[in-house]
Formats: C-alpha cells, structure tokens, sequence
C-alpha cells in the first residue's frame, strides 16, 4: 500500500472517534444536510454507495470521484422555501491513473430580511447567506476500494451577523463490479465553527454514514438502503414522538433505481421516513417522504430532474447538468459501471 493509501486511511481511523464524541445538540450549518444532486433526490436525498459518473454525488461522498471522467463540470440548482435558492458546482480532474481531485461550492440564498427595531419599524433590508466551498481528493487503494476526504470552508450571514466553520468530509467506498455490489462509509462535517454569531460557540451537524446499493442481477435495477445520522437515537431528538421502531425507520432512507436505452437513461424513486415524519408534524401526509426523478446520459453531457419535499412551504425541484470537457477517454477502472462504459464508447 503506497504512502497516499496510509494518509487517506489515517485520517479515517483517527477522526471518527471524533464523530462518536459528539452530543446530541443543535448544530449550525445545516444547509450541508439538503442534496445537491438530482439523482441522489431521487433516491430519497441521501446515497453515497451509488456509483455513477455524477460529480455531484462528490457532496455525499469525496471517494466517489474516482468514479467521474476526467475534466467534468457540474451545475445544481434546486428550489427550496418560497424566496430562497440553493445550488452547487464542483469540478473533478483525474491525477495519473488512481488519484483525482476535486473542488465544491455550494450555497443557498434566503433572499432579503427586514430589518425591523425594537419599535417595530422596518429600517431596511439585509441580504441572508449559507455557503460551502471545498477542495477533496481521493484515491484507489486497491482494484475494489477507494478513500476520498475534502476539506470545507464554512461562511453564514445573516442580517448582518456572520459565522465561519471549518470542516472535513471522509470517505470508504467498496465496488465490486462482477456482483454489482458497493457500499460505503462516509463522516460528514467533522469540525467546529471558528467564529460564532455571538459568544456562544455551535456544533457542526456531524453525521456518521453507512450505504449499500445492489444491482439486481441480469435486471438493470438497483435497491439502494441508506443510514444516516447514526449518533442520534434518542427520541427526544426529533421534532414530534416516536416509538422506537419509528426512530430506527427516522436513519433509514430507501431507494430503487433502472439504467435504460444501454445507460443513456435512468429512473429513480426514493422514500424517506425521517421527512416523512417531520412533514406530517407540519401538517403534511406520509406521502411526503416519496421522491422520484429522472435522468438522460449523451456522451459527454448529463441531465437530471427530480421531485422531492424539504420544505412545507413549496415542493422541491432539483435540476442537475454536468459536461466532461476530456479531451480523451478515461482510462476504464473499476469504479465504472458497465452502463457508464457503454456511455463513453
């Protein structure tokens, strides 16, 4: 195993204890937890065991660059709240034949906020703000394994008030093409804030992953199973009660999806138990928890569409565009499915 395999692997090893400390509290930005790809929305919002040339899955997982063609550039916007924005761009270059590296940028805009003063008088208006940019990198380690880490610039205003965070994202994918298999561990938002809004410093939302996802068989379909939020179990954590089945269900996000047309295709649907729970404490249906999207693959460009619920508000449109600016073919590795190889013949 060569010197980059140990670093990559070290510093798996030695900050997920720093996960595990962590308290169940309130954190600060939670923007990180909303998706900024169509077809993880539509597998319910959260995957990072899905092995596609997506530069876009590299928010849910930094070791899933391995498996984006070199030079690609990736737009994402989604709706959100009524008056709000969100979107991301990252941008993924292959380094020698196992290594490739990557940059992010993801922010979301609340619009403009009144500002009112203790009278109740509207003096003006100020602009609110979360945003993210990051550098990542991963690396095969082996014909099936790959580790990824990206480093995150953290910076929220609001009315006025800033803060600023620093953060690490680390991830383990496994891929084994000749059963369709692959799972991964990802510890997202590993960090603190640097400078709070007040004096009283916030946590950042840490968040300990664990996804499969399984093709079945001779059948282009893949089952898709995802926990998340792995360090709150109490019931107390969430918004309405809940027995403790129902906890267990509030981590699990479920998935399907089908590669049509030789992989120039791809249909998606989701459900997840924890949006679910949280929209009907709103006032919503369990139906809430359904997302379902759609996606075409020509060549060098990619197109995704998806529909989901994160806001009670106003449903969410999750729009995904990516172009490889390769000059030539990718070297095929492991961390390509067959339908992706097709795509670049």
């Amino acid at each position: 195993m060569s010197h980059k395999c140990h670093t990559i692997t070290a510093l798996i090893l030695l900050l997920l204890p720093l996960a595990a400390a962590a308290q169940e509290s309130t954190s600060i930005f939670n923007f990180l937890n909303l998706p900024t790809s169509a077809h993880a929305t539509a597998l319910g919002g959260k995957n990072i065991s899905l092995i596609e040339d997506d530069a876009s899955l590299i928010f849910q997982n930094p070791a899933l660059m391995s498996s984006v063609s070199d030079k690609t550039l990736n737009l994402n916007f989604m709706t959100y709240m009524k008056g709000s924005k969100t979107g991301s761009v990252s941008y993924v270059q292959a380094q020698g034949e196992r290594g490739s590296w990557g940059i992010t940028t993801q922010f979301v805009g609340y619009g403009n906020v009144p500002n009112i003063n203790t009278e109740g008088i509207v003096l003006g208006k100020n602009g609110a703000l979360d945003m993210a940019i990051g550098g990542g990198y991963s690396y095969m380690l082996s014909d099936y394994w790959v580790g990824g880490v990206t480093g995150k610039f953290l910076y929220s205003n609001y009315a006025g008030y800033s803060s600023i965070g620093l953060a690490v994202d680390l991830g383990l994918s496994y891929f084994n093409p000749d059963n369709d298999l692959s799972f991964a561990f990802v510890a997202a938002n590993l960090g603190g804030q640097v400078k709070a809004f007040g004096e009283i410093h916030e946590k950042l939302p840490i968040d300990l992953q664990f996804g499969i996802s399984k093709g079945l068989g001779s059948w282009p379909v893949r089952v898709h199973v995802m926990l998340y939020d792995m360090l709150h179990w109490d019931k107390a954590y969430y918004l309405s009660n809940v027995s403790g089945f129902r906890v267990f269900l509030n981590h699990l996000d479920l998935g399907v999806d089908a590669t049509l047309f030789r992989g120039r295709c791809w249909v998606g649907l989701g459900y997840n138990f924890r949006r679910a729970t949280c929209m009907v404490a709103e006032g919503s249906s369990n139906a809430s928890g359904i997302t379902f999207g759609a996606g075409i693959n020509i060549k060098r460009f990619k197109l995704g569409l998806a529909y989901g619920n994160y806001h009670s508000g106003a449903p969410t449109i999750a729009i995904t565009t990516a172009y490889s600016f390769q000059s030539k073919k990718k070297k095929p590795s492991v961390s390509l499915t067959d339908a992706d190889k097709q795509i670049q013949q």
